[in-house]
């Protein structure tokens, strides 16, 4: 065997070994790896809803309804679609009608089943994932503006902005 013909041997084990490593790192983390997506890509079907995900929008108004125990259903929103969550367990002490929530769990009949859900954790901020995904969707402006109306955004508020 050629000299030239050895390296393209051990080029290609090579490649064949790392090949199969990625493939097991990649299977082993299937289950871990979880998307964030959009009410707007989950009511376009673009998610593979048999999977865990991670929701992100805005807790729709008027949707919160306590059940029995600590069972909280809700409607998380982009302001173009919206998907129904349900959560048992407590819920962080910011999650309020209207603020950026960032939900995670398993799609059943149309419905969220959440087993965690973050908050934002201060007024001025927004989870990365839902402005972006409100940028996206084209509603951002509008919600950025309300929310500097609201004092909950740096910038102009209703109080400061000059009259016009």
């Amino acid at each position: 065997m050629k000299p030239r013909h050895k390296r393209l041997v051990f080029v290609g084990v090579g490649l064949g070994i790392l090949g199969l490593a990625a493939f097991l790192v990649l299977n082993a983390l299937d289950d871990s790896v979880v998307f964030f997506h959009t009410p707007t890509e989950i009511a376009e079907q673009k998610v593979p809803l048999d999977r865990r995900l991670r929701l992100g929008g805005l807790v729709e108004e008027g949707s919160v309804l306590h059940g029995t125990g600590a069972q909280v259903r809700f409607r998380v929103t982009d302001l173009a679609n919206d998907v129904a969550v349900t959560y048992s367990g407590i819920l962080p002490d910011l999650f309020r009608e209207g603020q950026g929530v960032v939900v995670e769990g398993r799609m059943h009949n149309g419905v969220l089943t959440a087993d965690q859900v973050l908050a934002k954790h201060d007024e001025k901020y927004m989870p990365p994932e839902v402005a972006e995904a409100l940028k996206k969707s084209g509603q951002w402006q509008g919600i950025k503006q309300s929310m500097q109306d609201a004092g909950q955004l740096p910038g102009l508020s209703a109080v400061q902005r000059p009259a016009q």
